[in-house]
């Protein structure tokens, strides 16, 4: 019995200073890859990616291996491309997605990857359409604001 309660009090220590390291890696162009932080081989806090050219494809924060907090997504030009939240590696929330002038194209919330609550299309930077799902099902679509407005109320948005 003492020696598993040793044995128990070990593993608390060491795990306690576990090995934290800023890591880096590197393209075969001599570019970097990601770098961000790793605890027991695990990604950890944040992290930055890029795209072969230098460029940055995306970033934003790990805990044990899955994304998690507010997390920003580019294309190779480095223009923004989509913008949302991650809750244990999977999208939730309002999630943002951007044309090619950087304006807001759609925005649409999540839940566990799949479209769960609204999605509202926009042109010129003005609402044109908006969907409603449930689990990644469409259970309803309205063709202008105006139609969106008279059935919902805007605060539901939030």
């Amino acid at each position: 019995m003492k020696h598993l309660f040793c044995l128990i009090i070990f593993l608390t220590v060491f795990n306690t200073f576990a090995e934290k390291k800023y890591h880096r890696t590197y393209f075969e162009n001599g570019n970097i890859q990601s770098e961000g932080w790793l605890e027991n081989n695990q990604k950890i806090q944040f992290w930055r990616f890029y795209y072969k050219n230098g460029s940055l494809k995306k970033e934003g924060h790990f805990l044990a291996d899955k994304e998690i907090k507010y997390w920003k997504f580019y294309t190779i030009n480095g223009k923004l491309e989509k913008e949302g939240h991650f809750k244990n590696g999977k999208k939730n929330d309002w999630w943002l997605f951007y044309d090619n002038r950087e304006k807001i194209n759609h925005k649409c919330q999540l839940k566990d990857n799949k479209k769960n609550g609204y999605c509202l299309m926009y042109e010129n930077e003005k609402l044109v359409s908006a969907c409603k799902y449930k689990a990644g099902e469409k259970l309803k679509e309205w063709t202008t604001f105006a139609s969106f407005k008279k059935e919902n109320k805007l605060s539901d948005l939030k």
